[in-house]
């Protein structure tokens, strides 16, 4: 599992208020498949909130430790139902960010725009 710095969780908490939770938890509590989900998540978005479908804040906060410890990942908040847990990116994620996007090509405008207007 990894540490956070407060300064690095108050960031993270930041950027996660605006996201929707992606995985959810339910009465099934942590199966294989919501474990492989929550890492494919992370692998795309490294912040991702988690919504629990549990009453019990004991079962949470376990849930929030065990996906940390398996998916080499960093608790970042949990308050009421909602897990948010952030992995830092990979070295082959790293380098697909740095690399330029494409940009799209502007669309062609036709030569009637241009004539006709005549500043009078």
């Amino acid at each position: 599992m990894l540490n956070l710095s407060s300064d690095e969780r108050r960031a993270l908490r930041a950027r996660a208020h605006s996201l929707n939770p992606v995985v959810s938890i339910s009465q099934n509590g942590l199966s294989e498949a919501v474990v492989s989900e929550v890492d494919v998540n992370l692998t795309s978005h490294q912040l991702i909130k988690i919504r629990v479908y549990n009453d019990d804040r004991q079962a949470r906060e376990q849930f929030l430790a065990t996906l940390c410890e398996r998916l080499d990942a960093a608790p970042v908040q949990h308050i009421g139902k909602l897990l948010v847990i952030w992995r830092p990116p990979t070295d082959d994620q790293a380098g697909a960010a740095a690399r330029p996007r494409r940009r799209r090509a502007e669309p062609r405008r036709s030569k009637r725009s241009f004539q006709g207007s005549s500043g009078s």
